[in-house]
């Protein structure tokens, strides 16, 4: 189920975050966000649903830990979080 994006956005938090976050990560992240322009279900993304206080968001792996969540509107979508594993998920 392949949608068309017209758009990505990125919250306040999450540039704050991806600013704070390692060298390494801001690279992974552009080369996975390339993934994710061209097909956002593709496999090394792991792209799935969350529950709990995440309810209603997606999740994206960046790195083994890393991720990535972000909430969809229409034709676009808001990358609102990034961190670690255990970071998102306390």
């Amino acid at each position: 189920m392949k949608k068309s994006l017209s758009r990505i956005d990125y919250s306040k938090g999450f540039n704050k975050q991806l600013k704070k976050a390692p060298l390494s990560i801001k690279i992974a992240l552009r080369q996975r966000l390339g993934l994710f322009i061209a097909d956002q279900f593709h496999p090394q993304l792991n792209n799935h649903t969350l529950t709990g206080k995440y309810k209603g968001y997606r999740s994206i792996n960046i790195t083994g830990d890393w991720r990535a969540i972000y909430s969809e509107e229409k034709d676009a979508v808001i990358f609102e979080l990034l961190g670690t594993h255990s970071q998102l998920y306390k």
